[in-house]
């Protein structure tokens, strides 16, 4: 078991390593037209002060603001002005960093360019509200609770948004935008990503009001009104290039596996499903495996949804591991779950990991999975034995991935 962890670790660290976006930024911004006016640089996201930081190695911008979540900037920046801010759930700073933004845009010409670095979490981090901040707080904390994934969640944000859905762009304007975008959705959808500042805007009013009534969300007339506004459907005045996502998070995961030994199978890259029945699937893919007495490794990326039933604490990969540990227990394998970014829902932890062991040490700490997984408190479960992945804030932000080891020590299904 010991071995089985100090491998998870190790893929760990190569798939994040690998995601960095660093290098990325830098290629794309060779495709970045140069100014004949003043260049100013926004980011925002997770990932947003390491983007800022690669470019403001590659380019000296004018002016410009960053714009990430507490704890996620790494030190100054020449030239550009630090803010951290609220997620999942939008705060105060964010909306009057975000306001000091459009500031900033608000008066550019036809010469001058925006360089916009987005990267997940920048739906809640990037945020002029229509609305009262405790009102759009609200309608977050009921799209989080009710399950709603990243698309339905971020077709409502946009209504409510003075930045979101192409708003950003028309604010910019005559100005041109120059987007370098880090996916942490499922297919890359350019509007969806942080709800799209910048891009075009797919999304329908008849959806948002769908979405509304899938949920039976609570909103007050003022914010059914900004369901039925329309957002821009086209935009001339913006380029936009994605240079990372889930993909290559599975890609780098599956070469270290194959590096430790493993026979690697990338399952999916467009999880999306309930935390927990990945991982009961991740879990039967091992009892279904374990007998060959082959090292095999089981990948799945993409971004699960956990329905809140209870007040404990936790996040989708924490829960994923958690409701594995029955169905490996006294198996030689592991499951683990993480998020790319380094933080899991509201918690410290990255993500969860259990192995053959789990289950046993969970119940000489008095914890039932059961109970731990209906209360929503897979943080406190998994810290009992030493089964959280904690590895602080990473830079980037592509997703989550998902992994079974099978150690292929013992050919028999059971230990």
């Amino acid at each position: 078991m010991e071995k089985l962890r100090r491998e998870a670790d190790a893929i760990i660290t190569a798939g994040i390593s690998a995601v960095l976006p660093d290098e990325a930024v830098k290629k794309a911004m060779k495709e970045m037209p140069v100014p004949s006016g003043k260049l100013i640089l926004v980011a925002a996201g997770k990932a947003a002060w390491q983007m800022a930081k690669a470019a403001v190695g590659e380019v000296k911008a004018d002016a410009g603001i960053v714009i990430t979540k507490y704890d996620h900037v790494k030190g100054d920046l020449p030239g550009l002005k630090c803010f951290e801010a609220g997620h999942p759930v939008p705060d105060q700073n964010g909306f009057e960093a975000t306001a000091k933004v459009l500031d900033l845009v608000s008066n550019l010409s036809e010469k001058d360019l925006v360089l916009f670095l987005l990267s997940g979490g920048g739906s809640a981090l990037f945020e002029v509200p229509f609305v009262s901040g405790d009102e759009l707080q609200g309608i977050t904390r009921q799209l989080l609770a009710c399950g709603a994934d990243i698309v339905e969640m971020n077709t409502i944000r946009k209504r409510l948004s003075q930045v979101k859905g192409g708003r950003f762009a028309e604010i910019c304007s005559p100005a041109q935008v120059f987007t370098i975008v880090l996916s942490d959705i499922i297919g890359d959808p350019l509007d969806m990503i942080a709800s799209g500042p910048a891009y075009p805007d797919s999304s329908t009013c008849q959806e948002a009001m769908d979405i509304v009534s899938k949920y039976s969300l609570k909103l007050t007339d003022e914010a059914i009104a900004l369901m039925n506004l329309e957002t821009p459907k086209t935009l001339d005045n913006v380029t936009t290039l994605v240079t990372g996502s889930v993909r290559e998070l599975c890609k780098a995961v599956s070469t270290k596996c194959e590096e430790l030994g493993y026979k690697s199978v990338i399952l999916t890259d467009c999880l999306e499903c309930e935390a927990r029945d990945a991982g009961t699937m991740l879990g039967e893919r091992i009892k279904e495996n374990i007998g060959t007495g082959e090292k095999l490794a089981f990948i799945a990326g993409g971004e699960t949804v956990v329905h809140l039933t209870g007040n404990g604490l936790g996040g989708r990969n924490q829960e994923i591991a958690l409701a594995a540990a029955p169905i490996i227990a006294n198996l030689d394998a592991a499951v683990f779950s993480f998020g790319s970014d380094g933080t899991d829902g509201p918690t410290d932890a990255a993500g969860g990991y259990v192995d053959g062991d789990s289950l046993q040490l969970l119940e000489q700490n008095g914890w039932d999975v059961e109970t731990a997984l209906a209360d929503n408190d897979a943080y406190h479960a998994l810290s009992c034995i030493n089964g959280l992945i904690m590895t602080g804030p990473t830079g980037t932000n592509v997703n989550d991935v998902s992994v079974a080891l099978i150690s292929g020590d013992h050919k028999s299904a059971a230990r």
